[in-house]
């Protein structure tokens, strides 16, 4: 304390705050081609022509010592002319881009509401699904680089479009191997703060340009074109009798040159025209062992092509003669590696279109949860019971996020100014029941219930007694008459004398019969609440 008051107190330290968020320039492009860039140039090569297994190991190697672009260009060559892997990747793609969109607000209040809203309009337009296709092309080369271009003149500020750019436009820092960078004709350069879309799907864990699915396919391809070009030989040389030409000693080379054309001709067009004194034979290949070794081997790469890519192989090779449940199970292993690629693609896009779009329309400090965005399968949950235990549990005071169960039942937020479906009101109850039933629908009218019969019945018994023609009635001459003689009475005896003699003038008869009446009433609709 005394080293603080000789020197005076510490600064305090300086409070650290977000920076402000960078506004996109309205239609601007960072990463557009240019032909007159080298850096950029959309036309690639094309490595898988003459391919051997030295040149991959080395294109394979490049790619993870900073130059992947041989890879890009191998990658891109495999899915046009390996055509399991082209079939099979397309249709992992399309089946993860065929998933269920659904954005999930953050939580109850109109706010949050509203920002998922503006979250939803953006995702779930149709436009997007093409750009969700693009987002894909990472399962294949392990990443894939969408340019946002925005509009931020009008508000709400939206992208405007999403631009797909070619792999081959970036390279990974050589200091951070997990670091994008774009190619310019200067070097390397920064991708614009929240203009991007980077999805990194990996197949495996370690670096990302290791992650893709055509490192791991990239030498069935190798082989499966040697196989192609082998099995070409092989039906050129025992598909059809080899063709042998005869001269004799004394002929001139003009004959000679007749003969070879001769031969060449009768390989495709089977007609030629030569000297009678050449001689053509066809002699046939005889072949000893097995003839279909080529076509085995290709389906058998095949299979293992699938399996890299689909995780199974019954959906895509009939030949292998599965059965129903066998194919449920192979589409089972299937499903997982499609919720997987749904989820993956679901973070990427929560982290990088949702977080700045929010920001951006909705800046707030205490921010502490954003919408989010879920791709996959729809739930197979019951319906019906969660209905029923909501209903059942709300009134003993459970909490449910109306969200939450509006998500799960499939039904959207209403808007504002909707028409909405809303509980029936309660038809008022005429005193005349005949007549309120005549206005009522026969569709509408329900069967009374056995509660409903039983209160009618002590109902019609209480009306009976109070009404005009109930107990008041019967008793109005004794109760007149008791009163006058109880006034004029002088001691209680006289008044005693005064209510018996009264009593013997009531009509004791009319007054059981109405209390017969009312406890049968009253037995009767005991008898019907025990039966319910």
């Amino acid at each position: 304390m005394a080293f603080f008051g000789l020197f005076g107190s510490p600064k305090p330290e300086p409070v650290k705050t977000e920076p402000p968020l960078t506004k996109p320039v309205t239609g601007r492009e960072q990463a557009g081609p240019t032909v007159t860039s080298f850096a950029r140039n959309p036309y690639g090569g094309h490595p898988a022509a003459g391919l051997t297994p030295a040149a991959l190991a080395l294109i394979l190697r490049s790619s993870i010592d900073g130059s992947p672009e041989r890879y890009l260009e191998l990658a891109e060559d495999m899915e046009e002319r390996f055509w399991q892997y082209g079939s099979t990747l397309s249709t992992r793609k399309r089946a993860v881009a065929r998933l269920e969109i659904k954005v999930k607000a953050a939580g109850d209040d109109q706010a949050d509401l509203d920002e998922a809203e503006l979250v939803r309009q953006v995702v779930q337009g149709a436009a997007f699904r093409s750009v969700f296709i693009d987002l894909l092309d990472a399962i294949g080369k392990s990443y894939s680089a969408i340019e946002i271009i925005w509009d931020t003149d009008t508000k709400p500020w939206k992208p405007t479009a999403f631009k797909y750019r070619d792999p081959r436009f970036f390279e990974f820092d050589r200091h951070d191997p997990e670091r994008l960078l774009l190619r310019n004709d200067h070097g390397l350069e920064e991708l614009w703060p929240n203009c991007w879309i980077v999805h990194r799907a990996k197949a495996k864990s370690g670096l990302t340009i290791r992650g893709g699915l055509a490192r791991q396919v990239a030498w069935l391809f190798l082989f499966q074109s040697f196989n192609i070009k082998d099995w070409a030989v092989f039906g050129e040389v025992f598909g059809q009798p080899a063709r042998i030409g005869k001269f004799d000693a004394g002929a001139s080379e003009t004959d000679k040159q007749i003969l070879i054309e001769a031969l060449y001709s009768m390989g495709t067009d089977l007609a030629a025209i030569i000297p009678q004194s050449m001689a053509v034979e066809y002699l046939n290949a005889e072949i000893t062992g097995s003839t279909d070794l080529y076509e085995r081997k290709a389906d058998w790469l095949d299979r293992q092509c699938s399996k890299v890519v689909l995780g199974q192989t019954g959906t895509t090779d009939s030949s292998e003669g599965s059965g129903y449940a066998q194919a449920k199970v192979h589409d089972g292993v299937r499903e997982d590696i499609m919720d997987a690629d749904g989820e993956q693609a679901a973070a990427t896009l929560n982290e990088q279109l949702v977080r700045p779009l929010i920001d951006f329309n909705f800046p707030r400090r205490d921010r502490k949860a954003y919408p989010e965005v879920v791709i996959g399968r729809p739930d197979e949950e019951d319906v019906t019971a969660l209905v029923n235990n909501v209903q059942k549990l709300v009134p003993l005071g459970l909490e449910v996020s109306m969200a939450e169960i509006q998500g799960k039942i499939g039904v959207t937020p209403p808007k504002q100014g909707e028409r909405l479906l809303t509980a029936p009101r309660a038809r008022p109850v005429a005193k005349d029941g005949d007549e309120a039933d005549e206005d009522v629908e026969p569709r509408q009218r329900r069967v009374p219930s056995a509660q409903q019969l039983a209160g009618d019945a002590i109902q019609a018994a209480v009306e009976e007694m109070i009404g005009e023609a109930g107990w008041e009635p019967l008793l109005a001459p004794l109760a007149s008459d008791v009163r006058d003689r109880l006034l004029a009475a002088e001691s209680p005896e006289e008044a005693r004398r005064a209510l018996a003699e009264a009593m013997a003038g009531l009509d004791v008869d009319a007054f059981a019969d109405l209390l017969a009446k009312s406890m049968f009433a009253a037995r009767l609709a005991g008898e019907l609440d025990e039966g319910i």
